[in-house]
C-alpha cells in the first residue's frame, strides 16, 4: 500500500475544513500540516452536547437518569435500599446533582479525553513508526475525526423533545446506533462491547486513520495498525471492566 501522501491544496477556513471533514477528509487532514487550529470543530461538539444535557434536564430529569445509572450495578442498587430512607433520598440527590454536574460539564471531558488520546497516538506514531508529527496536529485530527459524534448528539435531543425514550433513558447509550442498544436482556458487559460497534464512532475511527495516515505521511495501513489496536485494546479493557463490576 502506498503512503498517504496529497498534493497541498489552497488553504482552507476553519468553516470549509468542518465541510470537507465531511464530504471530502483529505483536503481537511492535509490542510492541517499548515495550521493546526482545532477550535471550531471543539466548538460545535461543545454546543451540541450541552443542547443535548439540557434536553436530557428537561425531558427525563436527571434523578431518572440517576437512577437508571444504578440499575446497572445490581451491589450498589441493592445497597441504597438498605439505607434507611432518609439516607436513601440523601444518596439519590446527591447523585442526581453529581449527574447534572458532570453531563453539563461534558465539553470539559471532551477536551481532556481527546488531548489523553492525542498524546496517545502522537507517542505512538513518533515512536512506534518514526513519524514527525506534532502534538498539536494530532489534537487537531482527533476533533476534525470526532465532528460524525455531532449525529448522536442532535439525534438524541431530537429523540428526547419527541418524547422517544424518555422512560428507560440510558446517558451511556442513548441512541440507537449501535449494536449494544439493541441488547436490552443481555449482560452489560456485552452490551458494553456492542456499544464500540456504532456507526459514528466506526465513521470517526475511518477519519482518523485516513488522517493520521496524511500527517504522519505513512500508508493507511500502518495507520490503522496503530488507530484500530488501540481501539479494540480499549474495548477489551472496558468490556473487561464492565464484566468484573457490574
Amino acid at each position: 500500500m502506498e503512503t498517504a501522501v496529497v498534493s497541498e491544496g489552497k488553504p482552507l477556513s476553519q468553516a470549509e475544513r468542518v465541510v470537507d471533514a465531511f464530504i471530502a477528509p483529505t483536503k481537511t487532514f492535509t490542510d492541517i500540516r499548515r495550521s493546526a487550529s482545532w477550535w471550531l470543530p471543539f466548538v460545535l461538539l461543545a454546543i451540541v452536547t450541552v443542547i443535548s444535557s439540557f434536553a436530557i434536564d428537561r425531558t427525563v430529569g436527571f434523578e431518572a437518569v440517576a437512577q437508571h445509572e444504578m440499575t446497572k450495578s445490581p451491589a450498589a442498587a441493592e445497597q441504597l435500599q438498605q439505607l434507611p430512607p432518609a439516607e436513601r433520598a440523601q444518596s439519590l440527590k446527591t447523585r442526581t446533582i453529581a449527574t447534572r454536574i458532570s453531563t453539563y460539564a461534558s465539553p470539559v471531558f471532551i477536551l481532556v479525553f481527546v488531548l489523553l488520546e492525542a498524546l496517545i497516538l502522537w507517542g505512538s506514531f513518533n515512536f512506534g513508526l518514526g513519524a514527525q508529527t506534532t502534538f498539536r496536529q494530532m489534537v487537531a485530527v482527533i476533533m476534525y475525526s470526532s465532528l460524525p459524534r455531532l449525529f448522536v448528539g442532535i439525534l438524541n435531543t431530537i429523540f428526547l423533545f419527541a418524547g422517544v425514550n424518555t422512560e428507560n433513558y440510558d446517558l451511556r447509550n442513548p441512541v440507537g446506533t449501535n449494536i449494544g442498544y439493541f441488547l436490552t436482556d443481555s449482560p452489560n458487559w456485552l452490551k458494553t462491547a456492542g456499544a464500540f460497534f456504532d456507526i459514528f464512532t466506526l465513521w470517526s475511527l475511518a477519519l482518523l486513520v485516513i488522517g493520521t495516515a496524511i500527517i504522519a505521511r505513512k500508508t493507511k495501513g500502518q495507520a490503522a495498525i496503530l488507530v484500530v489496536g488501540w481501539w479494540v485494546l480499549i474495548l477489551i479493557i472496558a468490556t473487561g471492566a464492565t464484566a468484573a463490576f457490574s
